[in-house]
């Protein structure tokens, strides 16, 4: 297994318990395929380098978890067909 790291995007205008929702599915979807997650932390709303989709802030959330190749894979189609998802990112840890 290998570790990875995915930091995503959040649109700012969610409440909480969109947030918490959605948190909780992408973790599920690491947990289901036979990852194992190390961290996640909920880092909340800041303000964006750029704008993205006409807005200005985000709500930021770090997921690090230990897991194969094609569990990122799936991870990163289910967040692109998410509108409530603006960035994402994974990259692989150790290199």
């Amino acid at each position: 297994m290998r570790q990875y790291e995915t930091m995503y995007i959040l649109k700012p205008e969610l409440d909480t318990e969109q947030v918490s929702a959605l948190v909780a599915k992408y973790q599920s979807l690491v947990t289901e395929h036979g990852g194992q997650l190390d961290q996640v932390q909920e880092i909340g709303k800041r303000r964006l380098a750029y704008e993205i989709d006409h807005h200005r802030e985000g709500f930021y959330v770090l997921m690090q978890f230990s897991t194969d190749t094609d569990v990122t894979q799936e991870l990163e189609r289910v967040m692109r067909i998410e509108d409530n998802v603006l960035r994402y990112m994974t990259v692989r840890l150790g290199e």
